[in-house]
């Protein structure tokens, strides 16, 4: 298994903290969220390789911090090559960049770079080794006010999605998207035929809802902690959580 973390994004709505410094190496407790998503991915054995896709104007802050970073697994940064928010490649257009570039054909987990969570990934790892099949990780917000804000998952009593709707205007569910997925290495080709047929790259979730109608996507549903770091509220929310 090979693990993708997305950190491509330019975090306007964090500016001006990310004017100069990606989202992922803004600290919580002390350590840039980047360190904290890599250790927890330390917990899948089988992971090989750790790339890290950002951009143009952040690859050298990345590379930075790579060289003082102890890691325990070897790390791989990724410039897709974009200057600017107007024309990023979206997450998943990074995913199927890091693919091509690295001519990755393996099973692959790809994690957001601005989540934090607690639940423990060997669990999830372990949840995809039993049903062979491509996984999301989803957190009940229990609040439908709050689902209008993420990309919501409806799901079948098998745990099976049947439905993926980005910022739902009427939520069907209060199952979140934590931006963890892991894709079996079949899924690979259905990557590139969803970008060579023109689909959205920008977020994952389009491809999850195209995805599900073609193939079995099914949910692990956590009620650990996750923050999804989209503002400044949820930095804060972090960083006094993670003190404690």
């Amino acid at each position: 298994m090979e693990a993708i973390i997305l950190a491509a994004g330019y975090a306007t709505r964090l500016y001006p903290l990310t004017e100069n410094t990606p989202k992922p190496l803004l600290n919580v407790a002390g350590k840039p969220i980047m360190e904290h998503i890599i250790k927890k991915l330390g917990a899948i054995k089988e992971i090989s390789r750790i790339y890290i896709v950002t951009n143009h104007k952040f690859e050298q802050h990345f590379r930075k911090w790579l060289q003082s970073f102890d890691a325990q697994k070897p790390i791989e940064i990724i410039n897709d090559g974009t200057k600017s928010n107007e024309d990023r490649l979206g997450a998943l257009g990074d995913v199927h960049y890091t693919i091509n570039a690295k001519k990755i054909n393996d099973d692959v987990i790809v994690v957001a770079g601005d989540n934090l969570f607690e639940l423990n990934l060997s669990d999830v790892a372990n949840f995809f080794r039993k049903r062979k099949s491509n996984t999301i990780v989803l957190h009940d917000v229990k609040d439908f006010e709050l689902a209008k804000q993420y990309g919501i998952v409806e799901i079948d009593e098998n745990l099976r999605v049947v439905h993926f709707e980005e910022k739902p205007i009427v939520p069907k569910s209060t199952l979140a998207s934590t931006g963890i997925y892991l894709f079996p290495k079949k899924t690979i080709e259905l990557i590139k035929k969803y970008i060579s047929q023109g689909n959205n790259p920008d977020k994952t979730g389009s491809f999850i809802e195209w995805l599900h109608k073609r193939d079995a996507v099914h949910s692990y549903v956590t009620d650990k902690k996750w923050y999804d770091i989209g503002s400044f509220e949820q930095l804060e929310m972090a960083n006094r959580h993670y003190r404690q």
